[in-house]
C-alpha cells in the first residue's frame, strides 16, 4: 500500500466541501496540480494522526477487542451493519464481552466525505450517523455526481442535528481530510487490510464471514 500522501495535501477543498480524487485507489490528487506541490514527498508516517479519535463501543475491560475496517460506500459493510452487527451488539458488546472499534477505510472520495460528516458531531453521535449512512447508502452514494452526493451527506448531517455552519466547517477541513487518510493508511498497513469489511479479533485479521463464524471466533478469543 502506498504511503505517499503527497497528494493528500492533495485533498484540496473546492467550494462545496468536495475534494478532488483521481481514482478509487485511495490516492487523492489536487484539482490544481500546483497545489500541495511543496508537500510532494510527505508520507503517511510524516503526518501526526494522534488527534484522530478512535470510535468505540463497549467496555474497555472486555476480554475481546473487535476492530472493524469498513467503508461507507461498501455494500457488504452496509449489509453487516444492518444485520449481523445488531446481533454482535446485543450478544457481545452490550454484555461487556467485546469492545468494538470502528475504523474507516477510504477506497473512494465519497467514503471520506461520509466519514467527515459522521465524525462532525463527535463520538456521541458517530454511531447513530453511521447507522443512517449505511441504511441510506443506496440513496446518497448514487445520488448523481459529487455535488449531489455531498448535498445528500449534508442532509444526513442536518438530520443528526449538526448546524449548517459546523457541517460546512467539517466538510471544508482539508487538514482533517489529509490526517484521516494518513490514519487509514497507517492502520491498514499495520493489519494488512485490502478489502472491506475486515475484522481484527484480538489481533488476528479475518475477512467478512457469517455471524455464526464471527461468534465462534469471539468465543475462541475469549477462552484463549
Amino acid at each position: 500500500m502506498t504511503r505517499i500522501v503527497a497528494a493528500l495535501a492533495a485533498c484540496v477543498v473546492l467550494g462545496l466541501g468536495v475534494f478532488a480524487w483521481s481514482s478509487f485507489s485511495g490516492s487523492p490528487t489536487p484539482a490544481n496540480p500546483l497545489v500541495g506541490a511543496a508537500n510532494a514527498q510527505e508520507s503517511a508516517e510524516d503526518i501526526d494522526t494522534s488527534g484522530i479519535v478512535e470510535m468505540t463501543m463497549g467496555s474497555e475491560d472486555a476480554p475481546v477487542t473487535v476492530i472493524e475496517y469498513a467503508s461507507y460506500t461498501c455494500p457488504h459493510c452496509a449489509t453487516f451493519h444492518q444485520g449481523p452487527f445488531k446481533q454482535l451488539k446485543a450478544d457481545y458488546i452490550d454484555t461487556g464481552k467485546v469492545q468494538f472499534v470502528y475504523r474507516e477505510v477510504y477506497f473512494d472520495r465519497f467514503g471520506l466525505w461520509a466519514s467527515m460528516v459522521a465524525r462532525c458531531a463527535g463520538p456521541d453521535k458517530f454511531f447513530g450517523i453511521t447507522e443512517v449512512l449505511y441504511q441510506d447508502q443506496p440513496n446518497w452514494s448514487r445520488a448523481g455526481g459529487p455535488t449531489e452526493i455531498v448535498d445528500e451527506l449534508r442532509r444526513i448531517g442536518r438530520l443528526a442535528g449538526i448546524e449548517n455552519e459546523t457541517l460546512e466547517a467539517c466538510l471544508q477541513d482539508g487538514d482533517k481530510a489529509r490526517t484521516l487518510v494518513a490514519w487509514y493508511q497507517q492502520n491498514a498497513e499495520e493489519h494488512g487490510v485490502n478489502s472491506t469489511p475486515s475484522f481484527v479479533i484480538n489481533g488476528t485479521k479475518y475477512e467478512n464471514m457469517s455471524y455464526d463464524d464471527f461468534a465462534a471466533r469471539i468465543e475462541a478469543a475469549a477462552g484463549s
